[in-house]
């Protein structure tokens, strides 16, 4: 990835590792991406550097806490960790790095840390952009889950996850597991992003693929046309012939719409 810096973000114990493109004192609020449930800064590959030099900002990915560089953890995750990702852990990035307000644009699950997030800091979040976020617990999403379990009995499967995540098997394992089995658990199942669409105030843009394994279009509409403070705060962009991955698999049709967004 072209003109990276790297950040290493303390929180108590833990260690976070971040990277950033662009100037973070710039004159317009960074984006700060955050990650899907199996990613990792080197998964957005070069998707930071040109989202930069197409919308002038800087760019800010990290990896949360057990992903990537960041520490290892051992605990599982509450069913309530897509909200609490906001504070400490993004809320820390923000203070470390300087930045006083942000544009969140988060992949899948990190598209409900956005959108929570944006409730819960909004003083500090100006707008949202989410792709293929989910909004609520769906069949369609559980079913590609357990699939993708099954997929991952394979050991190679493990290995080409372990290289994102600092080489370590048991690393990647855990990765794993915090998705599968908090998504599969039945205490997970009443989760909804609705409490947190219904506290949003700033624009929000939801990015969705038609062919989406992991999710229907019921997501980016409740995303679009829940929140109410203002009107046009929310709008959906479908793109069709589109899987789960936007940025990598329709990587020009994404910048350009972030960037109309944001105009």
């Amino acid at each position: 990835m072209s003109e990276a810096r790297h950040h290493r973000i303390e929180v108590g114990a833990v260690s976070l590792h971040a990277s950033s493109w662009g100037r973070l004192d710039g004159e317009l609020p960074a984006i700060v991406l955050l990650h899907d449930s199996l990613g990792a800064v080197s998964l957005w590959r070069d998707f930071p550097f040109q989202l930069s030099q197409q919308t002038g900002r800087a760019v800010v990915a990290y990896d949360r806490y057990g992903f990537g560089q960041s520490s290892a953890r051992q605990d599982r995750l509450a069913p309530g960790f897509i909200a609490e990702e906001a504070r400490p852990w993004l809320l820390t990035v923000l203070q470390q790095l300087g930045l006083t307000q942000a544009v969140l644009l988060g992949h899948s699950v990190g598209g409900g840390m956005a959108i929570a997030a944006a409730a819960e800091l909004p003083e500090q979040v100006v707008a949202v952009i989410t792709e293929s976020a989910q909004a609520f617990v769906e069949d369609r999403t559980l079913q590609g889950i357990r699939k993708a379990r099954e997929q991952f009995a394979n050991p190679d499967q493990l290995a080409r996850l372990a290289r994102h995540h600092g080489q370590d098997q048991d690393k990647a394992q855990w990765v794993l597991e915090a998705w599968t089995e908090t998504w599969l658990a039945p205490e997970f199942a009443a989760w909804s992003l609705t409490p947190a669409l219904a506290r949003l105030h700033c624009p929000v843009l939801a990015i969705h693929g038609d062919e989406d394994e992991y999710g229907s279009l019921a997501h980016p509409h409740r995303i679009a046309t829940q929140p109410q403070a203002f009107p046009g705060q929310g709008r959906s962009l479908i793109l069709s012939g589109c899987g789960h991955v936007p940025h990598r698999e329709q990587p020009d049709a994404v910048l350009r719409a972030v960037v109309e967004f944001l105009r």
